[in-house]
């Protein structure tokens, strides 16, 4: 029974550790401003690593954005020098007010769910992710920070029962208007 308690505080433990908490970003600038951001062509480069560190995927995307209807739409297409993924992803995101956001996506179950605090994003979802023949209902926590209006670093959290499994890291740059 001790060893059963002691691998569920750590599992716990785990899931808990790496929390970040987004009001600390609040009074930090520049602003986020996601509407504005992605509003044109932005390029994305990227990687994933697994448990281990190991880098799993190498990627770039380049996303279209547009604003429609009050909401914005994101056009995104993938380019993976190493590993395999979705070669494309549409977004549609709509204001909530008082800084948060949801969005949809066809490969994303259910809404997203963000809030902008300051300088940064946090954007959270789940989404059914193919590995190797079969597929995973995973959790997705990520962070983007603005580092001016034209760059942004994206720190991706990839969870299954609070684990964090995978990791991924994008850096974003506005493209030329």
């Amino acid at each position: 029974m001790k060893f059963i308690t002691v691998v569920l505080i750590t599992l716990w433990l785990t899931g808990c550790a790496g929390s970040i908490e987004g009001e600390q970003y609040q009074n930090i600038g520049p602003k986020f401003d996601l509407q504005g951001f992605f509003n044109g062509d932005v390029k994305a480069w990227g990687i994933v690593q697994d448990r281990s560190g190991n880098v799993v995927q190498r990627f770039t995307v380049d996303i279209a954005g547009s604003m429609q209807d009050g909401k914005l739409v994101l056009d995104e297409t993938f380019d993976y020098a190493v590993g395999e993924g979705p070669e494309k992803r549409i977004w549609t995101i709509t204001a909530k007010g008082d800084n948060a956001f949801e969005g949809q996506a066809s490969d994303i179950a259910g809404p997203a769910q963000g809030r902008v605090f300051g300088n940064a994003l946090y954007w959270q979802y789940e989404m059914d992710l193919p590995v190797s023949g079969s597929t995973y209902r995973v959790n997705f926590e990520d962070w983007m920070w603005a580092f001016d209006d034209k760059t942004l670093m994206n720190r991706s959290y990839i969870k299954k029962f609070g684990i964090t499994f995978a990791e991924v890291t994008l850096f974003m740059q506005r493209q030329s208007v």
